[in-house]
């Protein structure tokens, strides 16, 4: 089986940005997955975009970014991307 490959990118941000940063890499639309650490690199949160992800499934989903954003100060963002 051909195993796809990906590339991992990792920005580093304030908490408020969050949202706004995740919304713009899921309209780029090559990305497999985002997860969120803290600044102590604890995984807050992983979210596994596919094609089947859909605005109605996606809102949640962003609705718990807010809200984990308004409990952390500094947080990294790992994108993994198809290559």
């Amino acid at each position: 089986m051909d195993e796809e490959k990906t590339t991992k990118e990792e920005f580093k941000m304030d908490g408020d940005r969050i949202v706004e940063t995740i919304k713009r890499l899921i309209k780029e639309g090559n990305v497999r997955r985002i997860t969120i650490k803290d600044e102590n690199g604890v995984v807050l949160i992983v979210i596994p975009l596919t094609v089947a992800i859909i605005g109605t499934v996606l809102a949640p989903v962003l609705a718990a970014v807010g809200a984990l954003a308004a409990l952390v100060t500094k947080c990294t963002i790992v994108v993994e991307r198809r290559a």
